[in-house]
């Protein structure tokens, strides 16, 4: 690996959060944006190559390095990583209508939800994961919310793009069909009489 993928190495692996190639850039003044760009193509493939327990990896708009996903549940059962607490059924509603929605208001959220969002709001917040976009044009100019990179750091999205598409999420959430059980079909009409 050349001298500059050594010191984008060290910044990445040092760094809390993913690091764009502008900021990865900043570390030597001689290099291009090119020069980055081919010094992290040359982490990537160093990581690859030799198959590392870890890969460089491009989310939320910069480069992080991070476990595979092959070790991630051994890592996570030794309790080796800090996760952030879990995200209730509300707030990953009101979380997905924001990110797919965006930019949107508290009135639309809690039309689409049916329940009132202003603590579901300030949770999401102060985790990071929203943030104000700015403010309607409609009567008291009310907020509108977006997402942040954090948002896309912790789903592993490189932008919002890569979210799933409606149509995706539509079949992925119809009930499961048996196909060929028909034993199963059997047990379940006999079970009725």
């Amino acid at each position: 690996m050349t001298p500059l993928a050594q010191l984008l190495e060290a910044a990445l692996f040092s760094a809390a959060r993913p690091l764009t190639a502008e900021e990865l850039g900043t570390l030597d003044p001689d290099a291009s944006l090119a020069d980055v760009r081919v010094a992290l193509d040359q982490i990537r493939e160093h990581y690859d190559f030799d198959q590392h327990g870890i890969e460089l990896v491009e989310l939320a708009g910069g480069f992080q390095v991070l476990t595979r996903a092959v070790h991630a549940a051994a890592i996570e059962r030794a309790q080796f990583s800090v996760r952030a607490p879990r995200l209730t059924a509300a707030t990953l509603e009101t979380l997905a209508v924001i990110a797919y929605r965006q930019p949107v208001g508290r009135a639309e959220i809690e039309e689409i939800r049916g329940v009132s969002a202003g603590g579901v709001l300030r949770s999401l917040q102060e985790r990071g994961l929203i943030e104000v976009v700015g403010r309607s044009e409609g009567m008291g100019r009310p907020l509108l919310y977006g997402t942040t990179p954090l948002f896309l750091e912790l789903l592993g999205l490189r932008d919002l793009t890569d979210l799933p598409r409606a149509e995706e999420l539509t079949i992925a959430l119809q009930p499961h069909q048996a196909t060929g059980d028909t034993e199963g079909a059997e047990v379940a009409v006999a079970a009725e009489s």
